[in-house]
């Protein structure tokens, strides 16, 4: 299956162009407007999802770093790794936009591609905006612009964004779904994290923790489907944390223990 790939159309001068271009994530993780004239390791997400064999050749890739460091490679933790890698960076995407901008941006898989690491663990190491269009709110200064669409208020604007991100991890869980030993419940509450950490990590990030978490509470204020719960960020003695509600299944792996926010620990 080929996928028609929108190099040419992106105009890097457009408001949304602007906004990434004012952010920044974690060293060495590359957020860009548009794709490098030459593509090398970035692939659509549209490409991952009609082709979903393109996962196995990243777990493949995935499952030969873990020998290496583990000497196992379970099958349960290739594809626990994948799915939130994936899930975490369309999340991401959305989330810091939303968070540093209060903008939200086509999520259409067709928009938004991913450049997966292509020596040693090869896990997310970018991620790409193709679309020019985004939601706003009506005091936003582009908000005349061609590409924007106002929305009431900041309730309305975090129910497109959750529902822009609901419809990609419908796609991923219909695709990503067939090819793993994972139920689907385990995939959404994948993508329920990836929503829920969204916006906190960004707001870590960007130095207001607290504004993050604000943030995670408008966009999963309760249990809403598909997702699998309300936001579980809560405060502790030392600061914020949240409860998983999917397992990457790290713990499988020879000396390996769950991770702190791991559903089984919590």
């Amino acid at each position: 299956m080929t996928v028609p790939v929108r190099t040419t159309a992106c105009d890097v001068t457009t408001p949304v162009a602007r906004s990434l271009g004012r952010v920044s994530l974690y060293e060495g993780f590359e957020v860009r407007f548009g794709l490098p004239d030459t593509r090398g390791d970035w692939v659509l997400c549209s490409e991952f999802l009609g082709e979903p064999e393109r996962f196995d050749g990243w777990r493949k890739a995935l499952a030969e770093w873990l020998r290496e460091q583990y000497g196992e490679a379970p099958d349960r933790t290739t594809a626990g790794y994948v799915m939130s890698w994936y899930l975490n960076v369309v999340g991401v995407l959305g989330g810091l936009l939303f968070h540093t901008e209060r903008r939200v941006p086509s999520l259409r898989p067709a928009d938004v591609a991913v450049k997966v690491a292509a020596e040693g663990r090869p896990h997310v190491v970018g991620v790409a905006l193709l679309a020019d269009e985004f939601a706003c709110l009506p005091d936003d200064p582009e908000a005349g612009h061609p590409a924007a669409t106002a929305v009431a208020d900041e309730t309305a604007l975090a129910a497109l964004l959750r529902a822009r991100f609901a419809a990609h991890s419908a796609q991923f869980v219909g695709a990503f779904g067939p090819t793993v030993r994972l139920g689907r419940r385990m995939l959404w509450a994948a993508a329920t994290d990836a929503l829920d950490s969204a916006a906190w990590t960004v707001g870590q990030l960007c130095g207001d923790e607290t504004a993050g978490v604000m943030d995670s509470a408008l966009l999963l204020p309760a249990k809403l489907d598909p997702f699998t719960s309300a936001s579980t960020l809560r405060a502790t003695g030392t600061g914020w944390t949240r409860r998983r509600e999917s397992c990457c299944f790290h713990f499988v792996l020879p000396n390996a223990e769950a991770c702190t926010t791991c559903p089984r620990v919590c």
